[in-house]
């Protein structure tokens, strides 16, 4: 069997020219390749060949790497990588990555999330050797200080995505001058960051035009001021995810709806100040909104779904939890919008008092819906679910039923111990 394995291959090996071959190891992922260098020297060859080896995900297969993989990688890639993925490899530390970058001057996509040992070191050294880089991850590299941002600025210009989330020794300074020395920057990711400041929002917003995706999630010090300037200044945000930023008020919300008409993602949980008056706004302006989180404006009322079942067709995902005063005419109105039958699939409605079956019922015309968000909906009943189920075999619901309060004793004698003490 192993001869006729050998034979095979070698008339292979004889039929198709060295650049076919090489074509056709060019659509095997990473494993593939490397049980293909197991079969013979001639594959091995072809298999590490530099050329099949351009974009490399590790995470797919492998995270407990050390760091000679990497360098083993590095240099047999050499200038065809252009992407690779490091994701989740908390071995690889600096030394290897000042070897990648030095033989693979050409890396475009690089994904260092989650590796706990890299410093600034390695952002040192890509700005050195990697003036072609575009795209950076480095969220929850938590070693990563303003030096790193200040290396990136001077030494990659390129640079359009980049993702410090989590990254605890970053200051706003760092953000400042980020946006100063790459001014092609069209996606900024800071999630759970409380660094991000009205003076380095403004920063992006004056020296980076180009934005179209942005994350301040928890930078609880933003102002109005500072979405305001980035809206004037950055007309092609798509995404924009404010969530836990108490102070942003109305004047935000007219900022978006006056200047980000191509707004499709918006998050803004946690948004307290954000009432009807301000959605009113947004509504009439941004017709592309296909995805909102609204958890926690807690002031909002059905005038704001009124206002979103007529501005925004689009609609698809929606999160209304613990929008108290929200009840059964708002979702009346959701259910009769244009969006309702063609594109709602995700609607999140825990914690929302006032809605009951009533709301359940205006929704079957809802065909795509997928999933509905129903804890601690206390008017909410199992029929309620079971005649929505009736409409939409298909729809995922997830709620909760407190158990039954068990009936009082025969005999109306008092109970010795209350209900608590009595399960404990």
């Amino acid at each position: 069997k192993t001869r006729v394995c050998m034979e095979e291959e070698g008339l292979i090996n004889q039929k198709l020219p060295k650049e076919l071959l090489l074509r056709i190891f060019s659509y095997l992922d990473v494993p593939a390749l490397c049980r293909c260098a197991q079969v013979s020297k001639p594959w091995n060859l072809l298999a590490l060949d530099g050329s099949n080896w351009q974009k490399i995900d590790l995470f797919n297969f492998q995270t407990d790497i050390e760091g000679a993989v990497v360098e083993n990688i590095a240099r047999r890639s050499g200038g065809f990588l252009k992407k690779l993925s490091l994701r989740g490899c908390q071995s690889v530390g600096d030394n290897a990555m000042k070897t990648f970058s030095e033989q693979c001057p050409n890396i475009e996509v690089l994904n260092l999330e989650e590796c706990k040992q890299i410093t600034d070191a390695t952002c040192i050294s890509l700005s050195r050797n990697g003036r072609k880089l575009q795209r950076l991850d480095l969220a929850s590299c938590s070693n990563i200080t303003d030096e790193s941002l200040k290396a990136l600025s001077e030494g990659c210009p390129n640079l359009t995505h980049i993702n410090i989330s989590w990254c605890d020794n970053i200051s706003e300074k760092g953000v400042g001058l980020l946006a100063r020395g790459c001014p092609k920057l069209r996606h900024f990711i800071a999630k759970g960051r409380m660094f991000v400041d009205n003076e380095s929002a403004i920063h992006l917003a004056t020296q980076c035009p180009l934005l179209e995706v942005v994350n301040f999630n928890y930078a609880a010090a933003l102002t109005d001021e500072a979405i305001q300037r980035l809206a004037q200044n950055c007309l092609n945000i798509h995404y924009l995810c404010i969530s836990g930023c108490p102070n942003l008020t109305d004047a935000t919300l007219l900022a978006l709806a006056q200047y980000c008409h191509k707004l499709t993602t918006f998050e803004a949980a946690g948004c307290s100040q954000f009432t009807d008056n301000g959605f009113q706004a947004l509504a009439r302006n941004c017709h592309y909104l296909e995805k909102m989180d609204l958890e926690d404006c807690v002031l909002i009322t059905d005038n704001t779904l009124t206002y979103l079942a007529a501005g925004c067709p689009r609609l698809e995902q929606l999160t209304l939890s613990h929008c108290e005063l929200i009840t059964d005419d708002g979702i009346r109105q959701l259910g009769m919008a244009p969006c309702a039958a063609e594109h709602l699939t995700v609607l999140e409605l825990d914690n929302c008092p006032l809605i009951t079956d009533a709301s359940l019922e205006h929704l079957v015309s809802c065909h795509n819906l997928q999933r509905i968000e129903l804890y601690d909906c206390q008017l909410i009943t199992r029929a309620g679910i079971r005649r929505l189920r009736n409409h939409l075999p298909n729809i995922s619901v997830h709620a909760y039923f407190a158990p039954m309060t068990p009936p009082p004793p025969v005999g109306g004698s008092r109970q010795r111990y209350c209900r608590c003490c009595v399960i404990l």
